[in-house]
């Protein structure tokens, strides 16, 4: 339970919180500037999605709220001719367009080598992946329904807000993303409370779990399938349990197979 409701007071949503000063730098050094277990484990099951799609297959897909994380953007690019990774935080997008302006952080190799060995059909380096990438500064409520053949998001609706109802919201949102028979991908923290980031910065969390996760999605997918990973004890105490991982597929319209 967050810990606003913990203490009677009202929920943080999304719109309360300043996301141009997400303290990027802090959160790479804590999550991404080296290859935790945790990772590993989204990208072999997540991999294992995209070695469903023929290399190139999909026109457009869709990072739903990306932040400064490199790696479901790797994933996609062996799917994917073209990969739009929509952010709000000015400082996310700032850090997301110097990436691809001047090449990735050594950091992320390590990333991309576990991607491509495990899905051979991605380009040879991770720089190639990249030009596959478009930055959208944008809300990511804004997104016209049905734009994208697929979408991904990574920690994001259980992570901009403190009200379930507006979580629920963002997965909607989410799954309009894409077309009738569109395809997601998604992995968000179990149990996330409210959490700090670097030394003071607080930011809102609604804890999920995978019967939340099937409860909210079941009525938006066909296909669907949801897993879970432990705690990685690499990675700091955020409050959360572990990882929830899932897949699915918008129903197609009537009288479409496939």
């Amino acid at each position: 339970m967050p810990e606003s409701a913990r203490a009677g007071t009202a929920p943080t949503r999304n719109d309360d919180v300043d996301w141009d000063s997400w303290p990027v730098e802090d959160y790479l050094a804590e999550n991404y500037r080296e290859l935790h277990p945790s990772d590993a484990a989204v990208i072999a099951h997540h991999s294992a999605f995209y070695r469903g799609f023929a290399p190139g297959s999909i026109a457009r897909s869709v990072e739903f709220g990306a932040g400064p994380n490199l790696y479901p953007l790797m994933l996609a690019a062996s799917a994917s001719r073209h990969v739009d990774a929509v952010e709000a935080g000015a400082a996310n997008v700032a850090y997301l367009t110097g990436q691809l302006r001047r090449g990735p952080d050594d950091s992320w190799e390590p990333f991309y080598s576990l991607c491509r060995r495990l899905d051979p059909s991605l380009p040879e380096t991770l720089s190639a992946a990249l030009t596959r990438v478009r930055v959208i500064h944008g809300d990511v409520r804004t997104i016209r329904p049905g734009s994208y053949g697929l979408a991904s998001m990574h920690f994001v609706a259980e992570g901009v807000t403190e009200d379930f109802e507006e979580f629920t919201d963002f997965c909607g949102h989410f799954a309009r993303s894409v077309v009738p028979g569109g395809h997601l991908v998604a992995a968000f923290m179990e149990n996330m409370p409210t959490y700090r980031i670097g030394p003071a910065s607080r930011w809102p969390g609604c804890p999920v779990d995978p019967g939340v996760i099937r409860e909210v999605f079941a009525p938006l997918t066909d296909r669907l399938a949801v897993t879970r990973i432990n705690a990685d004890p690499t990675l700091p105490d955020y409050g959360d349990s572990g990882m929830v991982l899932m897949t699915g597929r918008t129903p197609s319209p009537p009288g479409r197979y496939g």
